[in-house]
């Protein structure tokens, strides 16, 4: 028996096999889950390719967590697999380019404006969203990348990182009482497909390789997904609000 038997676990953001989205799918399953995936608009038909990929089948339902309609719709689609869900992994980020690579002072409001929504205001969007298919209690997790510094070129999806950071806590606040737990997960540089369209993506990786204590394999994803896989299971009961660093250490050193 795995750590997570008998749950049902929504995944969002499984875009390719390189994701940590992915492999905590792979490993949700693994450990006992059923696992539900969403995905949106013309990447619906990728995420289903990847998702045969996985172990056992995942059926792919749609969530654009910036459509109003999208997430009104969200229980009901859910419903058509399973009767509920114990545990939903937000894996959703995105900036325009205009908000990355050293264009700090110059970004314009709709640009932020965007970042911010899809990256951040989407965590609370995705809970309440889900809320009503908790039964009992519930683990939410997202993922995140340290927003304690200013990283560079990262500019407003930094800042859009330190709101979500702010996000979790609030929730975690406002819906414990329902034993309904709200975690992040912070990886180190991983090559996805969102951190290819960092650009100076490779500066990350001189600073993990010259400063993180533990070894870092910036194609690893699996201790990131492992760290969530734990953080949905019973393991950790009266754990929320929490930042779990899975960056070899980087975060810690001075």
């Amino acid at each position: 028996m795995g750590i997570l038997a008998g749950k049902k676990i929504l995944v969002t953001g499984v875009l390719t096999d390189a994701s940590i989205a992915f492999h905590i799918a792979r490993l949700a399953q693994e450990q006992g889950a059923t696992v539900i995936l969403s995905s949106y608009g013309r990447v619906m038909s990728l995420t289903t390719r990847i998702a045969g990929r996985l172990p056992q089948p995942a059926p792919v339902i749609e969530l654009d967590v910036t459509n109003d309609a999208d997430l009104a719709a969200l229980e009901s689609r859910v419903r058509e697999h399973v009767d509920g869900l114990d545990g939903v992994v937000h894996s959703i980020g995105f900036a325009p380019e205009a908000a990355l690579g050293g264009n700090f002072l110059n970004t314009e409001w709709a640009d932020v404006a965007t970042a911010m929504q899809v990256s951040a205001y989407s965590f609370k969007s995705l809970a309440m969203a889900t809320k009503p298919l908790f039964n009992g209690g519930a683990s939410i997790v997202g993922l995140d990348f340290d927003a304690t510094v200013a990283w560079p070129k990262y500019d407003w999806m930094g800042v859009a990182k330190a709101a979500l950071e702010s996000t979790s806590r609030y929730l975690a606040r406002d819906l414990g009482a329902e034993n309904i737990r709200v975690n992040l997960v912070a990886a180190g540089p991983i090559k996805t497909m969102a951190a290819k369209s960092i650009p100076g993506f490779s500066d990350f990786e001189e600073v993990w390789n010259s400063r993180s204590p533990l070894a870092w394999d910036v194609t690893d994803p699996v201790p990131a997904a492992q760290a969530a896989v734990a953080l949905l299971s019973d393991w950790f009961p009266k754990t929320t609000g929490e930042i779990i660093h899975v960056d070899g250490g980087v975060h810690a050193m001075g």
